[in-house]
């Protein structure tokens, strides 16, 4: 049987959007924009369950994000 461990954190943002770039760095999800540039053209960030390649998709509260099994909502 497989189960989902996967953790999911919240993380709080200053306003009601951050782009999915600055949110990969502000949780802590990637070490470097660098990093998440190339993460995200690659196809690795899913946004809701679905991959994402827009490096300045509008996140909300509420959305979560996922990239090498680790997970993040953004806060309500």
């Amino acid at each position: 049987m497989v189960t989902d461990d996967v953790r999911m954190r919240d993380v709080s943002i200053d306003g009601q959007m951050i782009r999915l770039g600055q949110f990969l760095k502000l949780a802590d999800l990637i070490d470097t924009g660098g990093e998440g540039k190339i993460l995200i053209a690659s196809g690795d960030v899913l946004v809701n369950g679905e991959v994402d390649t827009r490096r300045g998709r509008q996140l909300h509260p509420g959305d979560v994000v996922e990239v090498l099994g680790r997970r993040a909502r953004v806060a309500p």
